[in-house]
């Protein structure tokens, strides 16, 4: 009897391990399963992501495109209204001429009166279309220069904080406050490098740009040692930002202005502390210097 109790014992036993190893690659395979599953609903939030991303900017783009169509328009109605005055005074020259004919009745000064008032329509005329060019090629200077801005601050960077908009002839890179300061300081954060070393580049790379940067809080009052108020929180931001551009990154300070907009000018409502994280932000404008605007009207130019 104990002969054949010893195999049945080493049997089951045999069975007994087969058991565990198949158990163990049971849970290891689903383990696996289940960290699939997870990175496929990850990937499945991005993809969803990013179309929201695309369609927003197709919206932005829809809605500026619009704009810019309503201003041509307007535009083509003034030199439409232009070239039918300068066509009327013609036809009123043309008939008095032909009224008088040879007996040139129309004394030489009215004709130099009217030939100055021709002169000063044409002008009108070309001052028009000069500057129909001059909005058209800031608003595409514009566009193009936010396209670029787009791109690069994007790589490797979170989208939600940062923002980049064009609003008539600027440029504006809006920043959330705790993308560059530590909360209630105006200390550059080492984070921040990255996205003003960005902004650094494309400065440099146009130096027909004038460069403000806006410091901008919420409405909760502060004061300790270093700082008054909020008006001066908001100075300080601004100022170690230009500081930054010009001594890290080496941007001509010439072309730097910094400004403090405290806890107004708001973008949403302070009640919540959503609203209060949107409000604190500093902007970088990016804006023609004036005369180079005026060299756009030029018609040499």
């Amino acid at each position: 009897m104990k002969v054949f109790v010893k195999p049945l014992v080493i049997f089951f036993a045999a069975i007994s391990m087969v058991s565990c190893v198949a158990k163990k690659k049971y849970v290891a395979l689903r383990n696996q399963y289940e960290q699939s599953q997870t990175a496929l609903v990850k990937c499945g939030d991005e993809v969803q992501d990013y179309k929201d991303r695309l369609a927003a900017a197709q919206r932005t783009a829809e809605t500026q495109n619009a704009t810019a169509q309503v201003t041509i328009q307007q535009r083509d109605q003034q030199l439409n209204d232009l070239r039918d005055q300068l066509s009327d005074l013609k036809k009123v020259r043309d008939r008095q001429l032909e009224q008088v004919g040879d007996l040139t009745v129309l004394s030489k000064a009215a004709n130099d009166n009217i030939d100055n008032t021709l002169s000063q329509l044409q002008q009108k005329d070309q001052y028009i279309n000069r500057l129909h060019a001059a909005r058209t090629k800031a608003d595409s200077i514009n566009l193009a220069l936010a396209v670029n801005l787009t791109r690069v601050l994007k790589d490797g960077i979170d989208d939600k904080d940062i923002e980049v908009k064009v609003d008539k002839t600027v440029v504006m890179i809006n920043i959330s406050d705790k993308m560059l300061f530590s909360s209630g300081s105006y200390k550059i954060s080492p984070r921040a490098n990255e996205v003003l070393g960005k902004i650094a580049q494309i400065i440099q790379s146009r130096p027909e740009l004038e460069v403000m940067v806006e410091g901008y809080t919420d409405n909760v009052s502060i004061k300790n040692e270093c700082i008054s108020d909020n008006w001066d929180l908001s100075v300080k931001r601004a100022t170690s930002v230009v500081r930054t551009l010009q001594g890290q990154f080496k941007v001509d300070p010439n072309k730097l202005i910094a400004a403090g907009r405290g806890e107004y000018n708001i973008l949403t409502s302070n009640d919540t502390a959503e609203g209060r994280s949107t409000n604190r932000r500093t902007r970088i404008i990016l804006m023609p210097k004036l005369n180079q605007f005026y060299d756009l009207l030029s018609s040499n130019k």
